[in-house]
């Protein structure tokens, strides 16, 4: 019940590893990019360096650019881990993902 609850805050479901929205920053636009890209799940993103991830998002065009994912392999680590207190005390430190 705890883990539901605190996975609920990060507005993620628990249940939904493929949910990439949950990590701030990423919104439906650029979770369908990575999707495309051939990262699917919280442990995909948290594997991917930010090299990778920045070249998924270069290729999608100069819309794009602004994004920074520096911290999105972290974040779907402690999503991927079901350490929601912790993703969650990061994002309120975050401002969309930097």
């Amino acid at each position: 019940k705890f883990e539901q609850r605190a996975a609920k805050r990060v507005g993620v479901s628990r249940s939904k590893p493929s949910d990439l929205k949950g990590v701030e920053g990423i919104g439906l636009k650029i979770e369908g990019l990575l999707k495309a890209g051939g990262i699917n799940t919280w442990s995909e993103l948290a594997a991917a360096d930010t090299v990778r991830i920045q070249e998924v998002l270069a290729a999608a065009g100069a819309r794009f650019k602004l994004a920074v994912p520096r911290t999105w392999s972290q974040q779907a680590g402690l999503a991927a881990a079901g350490n929601w207190a912790a993703l969650k005390s990061l994002q309120e430190e975050l401002n969309a993902g930097k």
